[in-house]
């Protein structure tokens, strides 16, 4: 591994949780990061802070979910940075009740699917220009739970379930979709694969809602706090697998992925959408 001076990582959810301790991380060791996030970052942190002013953090804020304001953030992102060494794809959540987008989606499936697969491909470009050409999409063991699936039910489920439900499913889209692109990124000369940052006390005050009751009282006495997902989602860009293309981590290890059969119809729903509701946009 080269030297990590100089490198540049685009982050997304990087405000808070997972995302913000991985901002911390990758900043201690020199690396320019991008956050591309719907909050800002804390006021309150100095570090935070004292790299803003520095440049070496660079704030990007939109909703991902509202097509119109990714496209503006990214399309500001295209204009004013140089490269991207690794995209972390990590922004998400689980949601209390079934919600949809501005574009008439379920809101877990919009953040977590779709908006991913549209930040990778118009940035592609940065990619290229960078010297690792890594993506990491930031997924979940939560759909080892799922006893179905359908591809064709993500955008406007008929059932419900905290984190079992959409959300699981919506996760496990992304990481078919990350599988199913390998190998059409590696003809671009890039890796990408998805990671599960495991268990993490990420829970915020009053914002728990779409965690089912009982695991609120669990994840706060025995999870660990959100730098470990932060190092488990380093390593799968920057550790001993890092040449590895398509995978699914899971606590460091290669675990293969269920219904990878549904795969070509993930990556083909997500590409229209792509290419009919994002770059039609005026």
């Amino acid at each position: 591994m080269k030297n990590k001076s100089g490198l540049t990582a685009l982050i997304t959810g990087a405000s808070n949780g997972i995302g913000l301790e991985l901002t911390r991380k990758l900043l201690s060791e020199d690396w320019h990061v991008i956050g591309l996030n719907r909050s800002k970052f804390p006021a309150e942190d100095e570090v935070i802070q004292q790299a803003m002013r520095d440049k070496r953090l660079r704030e990007y804020q939109a909703d991902l979910t509202d097509f119109e304001q990714l496209k503006q953030a990214l399309n500001t992102i295209k204009a004013k940075e140089a490269k991207i060494d690794v995209l972390f794809n990590n922004a998400g959540g689980s949601l209390s009740e079934i919600r949809y987008s501005k574009q008439n989606r379920e809101m877990h499936f919009e953040l977590q699917t779709v908006a991913p697969y549209i930040i990778f491909m118009e940035l592609k470009e940065l990619l290229h220009n960078g010297s690792l050409r890594t993506v990491v999409n930031t997924s979940t063991n939560a759909f080892a739970t799922l006893k179905a699936f359908d591809p064709e039910t993500l955008e406007r489920p008929s059932t419900f379930k905290k984190l079992f439900g959409p959300y699981a499913a919506t996760k496990l889209a992304l990481s078919l979709w990350t599988r199913e692109m390998a190998s059409l990124a590696e003809l671009d000369g890039i890796i990408i694969r998805s990671a599960d940052p495991g268990g993490n006390n990420t829970i915020r005050k009053g914002n728990s809602a779409g965690l089912p009751f009982y695991l609120k009282p669990f994840i706060k006495l025995f999870f660990p706090p959100p730098s470990k997902g932060a190092a488990l989602l380093y390593d799968a860009a920057l550790g001993q697998h890092r040449g590895l293309n398509g995978v699914f981590f899971m606590k460091g290890k290669v675990v293969e992925l269920k219904f990878i059969d549904q795969g070509r119809r993930v990556l083909e729903k997500v590409d229209a959408i792509y290419k009919q509701d994002y770059k039609n946009l005026a």
